[in-house]
């Protein structure tokens, strides 16, 4: 099939920056990217790039140089699904909250709506594409939707998990180590083939059948996951034993055999991929009664949960077992820098904890606003909105929200927190003055000179 029109259903994390690129390297391709989210979209096509509801580096450069000449943001989904050759289904799949599989189970009630969407109004032949992460054989259910639509449109059904690192995403994009599509069809597998094919190298595009294609994307993020935590877990080992989780995974990761990458022991993983993917594996493992393994896998969220517990514990027992009308700073509050995606940060998870001890919690994040703290201290439901926001304060200047603090949690890794004036933030400080550092960014030597009480990850 010629594609000369593409339809992206979903703006978010995923669709923008991968919609982008494409239309970046296939400038006769028109791409549409469509969301029922209004406010979303009218971000998307602000005149001032900066203002992109995503905050990805490099991406605010592609957008302008392809918006309005080969991509478009839009609301009007029926339209783009009826002119579009292929269409990508890049919405969200939360963990179910409600029902069989709570907890654990991937959430499709988007997906299902796409595929619903998409039989209802397409009145030409399409190839829908997996976008979001899914579970295995999720493509089986939208085939059965699209098959049984009783039109004569045919539909080819492909799988192409996205294996984006937030914060380096239109790298990943432009320089992948490797594109897979997985489907039944040849000649669809081609299409969109041909689409990475002008600026991906072909033996780095893997072609398989769709249900290996769904269990790759969540394996490999299980088993990135699974590394932060088998080095979180020996972090805590070298806390007791006086050696240095740094030279520990310097050491292990110049075996060629096991690889440097994602060996910094944190505060643990976040994001919307690593703990969702993994639950929703064990879940699959679990409904085939596999209890074995999903009990190991099981394990990785146990661990990076534990690791999050017992940073907030440290803090508590450090400030003499009481945070309770104590003002503590955080700097930072997305999962990860680079990137304004807080989904599963850690940060969340911290602030709850000391919030239930009666701490006075002061944020600063250069990249997410202060409606995005409140939402997401809300989403757990621990407190009341009005209980939060008496609780919680947020600054747009890091130097005012560590100002009379007992002390500061570094809980994400951004580059400009190392630059910091730390001689005026100690002397602006409540004294002792004490800094957690949950990504061990700062030099110890250096800060302990100036008086500060630190406390890091493994050391």
């Amino acid at each position: 099939m010629k594609i000369n029109k593409i339809c992206c259903i979903g703006a978010g994390y995923v669709g923008g920056p991968t919609m982008a690129v494409i239309a970046k390297k296939n400038p006769n391709i028109e791409v549409t990217i469509v969301d029922i989210n209004a406010e979303r979209i009218a971000a998307w096509n602000d005149e001032d790039v900066s203002k992109l509801p995503i905050y990805e580096p490099g991406l605010a450069e592609i957008v302008a140089e392809t918006r309005g000449r080969n991509l478009f943001f839009s609301t009007e989904i029926d339209k783009a699904i009826k002119e579009s050759e292929m269409i990508f289904i890049s919405v969200n799949t939360p963990t179910k909250t409600y029902g069989k599989g709570k907890g654990m189970a991937a959430d499709l009630k988007y997906v299902e709506l796409c595929a619903r969407n998409i039989a209802e109004v397409a009145t030409t032949d399409k190839i829908v594409v997996e976008k979001s992460t899914l579970p295995v054989r999720t493509a089986q259910a939208i085939k059965s939707i699209l098959h049984n639509t009783g039109s004569d449109v045919n539909f080819e059904i492909l799988s192409n998990p996205e294996f984006l690192a937030e914060g380096t995403a239109i790298q990943d994009l432009l320089h992948p180590d490797r594109v897979l599509i997985g489907g039944e069809s040849e000649s669809a597998i081609e299409s969109l083939a041909n689409i990475y094919g002008s600026w991906v190298n072909q033996d780095k595009i893997l072609r398989t059948n769709v249900w290996s294609s769904e269990l790759s994307k969540l394996t490999a993020n299980a088993f990135l996951a699974q590394r932060i935590s088998s080095i979180n877990a020996i972090s805590e080992l070298c806390e007791h034993t006086e050696a240095d989780v740094t030279e520990v995974a310097r050491a292990i990761g110049m075996d060629s055999r096991i690889g440097s990458k994602f060996l910094n022991a944190s505060i643990g993983f976040g994001g919307s991929c690593f703990q969702k993917d993994i639950l929703n594996l064990v879940y699959i493992a679990r409904s085939y009664g596999l209890n074995a393994v999903a009990d190991y896998w099981e394990q990785v969220i146990i661990l990076n949960d534990h690791q999050k517990r017992r940073f907030s514990d440290n803090l508590i027992s450090a400030l003499y077992n009481t945070v309770s009308g104590k003002k503590i700073a955080m700097l930072g509050w997305a999962f990860k820098k680079d990137t304004n995606d807080t989904r599963e940060s850690a940060a969340i998870y911290v602030a709850d904890h000391l919030l239930s001890e009666q701490a006075n919690i002061a944020v600063y994040d250069p990249k997410v606003p202060a409606k995005k703290v409140y939402a997401d201290l809300n989403y757990l439901e621990t407190r009341s909105d009005s209980k939060n926001k008496d609780l919680v304060s947020t600054y747009n200047d890091p130097y005012d929200a560590v100002k009379d603090a007992h002390a500061i949690a570094i809980m994400t890794e951004w580059d400009e927190f190392k630059s910091y004036n730390w001689k005026r933030i100690f002397d602006s400080m409540k004294k002792p003055a004490f800094i957690f550092d949950g990504r061990n960014i700062l030099d110890k030597n250096e800060i302990e000179k100036i008086g500060f009480e630190y406390s890091s990850i493994g050391k």
